[in-house]
């Protein structure tokens, strides 16, 4: 294992001193127990937004707290979720007064720790509510998770929610935002290799030279099929199939796509994918109104893509356009 960190068992907290001293304008990091808030939160009056889960998907989710996005994040040891009372500290942290959103992708350990920090939370008068992310069009359940498992969709449910908060919704208008998204948005995702959980010292699952994993999970997880390597273009379509079967958008309709790095791609590579993936969609007579290339939900050093469609109208694009300032996405400010 070839990695550059100190001592695996302080991969996350030298992680965000590191965060907190590069992004001490935007955020503020609290240790023991860990969480990041933006640097001026409370905001009074906005919904609060909170998500967080497993470290190793940088720059999710801690690179997505700022204006226009996020309140807090809280990050968990290396693919674990965070256990209820950093979750807690931080929804406490960014309420200011009009309540705060949970942002939870659907794997167990995630969705049950959010749970009781939001039953806790209520018990001090903060009202919560919960959104639980569940994109990925690959696996109905696994190991980790009952049902679909929450993936790059969560990025788009984050950005367009944390617009719908800063713009001065309520409460209850910023969950309508937020379920709208994870409604019509759907992802799927591949490797060409493995990933190495520091902790453990070797790649979580075994590819051969001349095999991929169609379906993965963004912890590893097993995904629909191994098959032998084939070029960006097949890749792609086996990506963008699944989703426009399950989706099902109608012809004419406007749509967000986004190509995303596991952690390990090339940009270059990316956008191979990408222009293949274009052309699929407006062949299914879609309109590619809005589009996102890049590391935004990753896997550690992973090798390989995958693929979000988000079905679009007029609001949710007002909200995708709106201004945002974070560490990792900054647009309009």
């Amino acid at each position: 294992m070839k990695k550059l960190i100190n001592d695996p068992a302080n991969v996350v907290a030298e992680t965000l001193a590191g965060f907190q001293a590069a992004h001490a304008d935007l955020v503020t990091v609290h240790f023991d127990p860990d969480y990041v808030v933006r640097a001026d939160a409370p905001v009074q009056g906005k919904v609060g937004l909170v998500s967080g889960g497993g470290s190793g998907h940088e720059p999710l989710h801690a690179g997505y707290v700022g204006k226009g996005m996020l309140d807090a994040a809280v990050p968990g040891a290396v693919f674990t979720s965070p256990t209820p009372d950093p979750i807690l500290d931080a929804t406490k942290a960014v309420d200011g007064g009009a309540g705060v959103l949970h942002i939870v992708k659907n794997y167990t350990g995630d969705v049950l720790n959010f749970e009781t920090a939001a039953e806790m939370a209520e018990m001090e008068d903060i009202a919560v509510k919960a959104i639980v992310v569940n994109d990925d069009v690959a696996v109905e359940n696994s190991t980790w998770t009952a049902g679909r498992r929450g993936v790059g969709g969560t990025v788009m449910v984050e950005k367009i929610a944390g617009a719908s908060a800063d713009r001065g919704d309520d409460l209850d208008k910023v969950l309508e935002i937020a379920t709208r998204v994870n409604d019509n948005v759907r992802s799927m995702g591949m490797a060409l290799t493995a990933c190495t959980v520091p902790h453990a010292g070797k790649p979580s699952f075994d590819l051969g030279e001349d095999e991929i994993e169609i379906g993965i999970g963004i912890h590893g997880e097993p995904g629909r099929h191994r098959v032998p390597m084939a070029t960006a273009d097949e890749i792609t379509d086996m990506l963008v199939d699944p989703i426009l079967e399950d989706l099902k958008p109608e012809a004419g309709s406007k749509v967000l796509l986004f190509v995303n790095g596991m952690g390990g791609t090339p940009e270059a590579e990316l956008y191979i994918v990408y222009n293949h993936a274009r052309k699929r969609l407006e062949d299914a007579g879609l309109e590619v109104a809005r589009s996102l290339v890049g590391n935004y939900i990753t896997s550690l050093e992973m090798q390989g893509c995958s693929i979000t469609v988000l079905k679009l109208d007029d609001e949710l694009t007002e909200l995708w356009d709106a201004p945002v300032l974070t560490p990792a996405l900054r647009r309009g400010l």
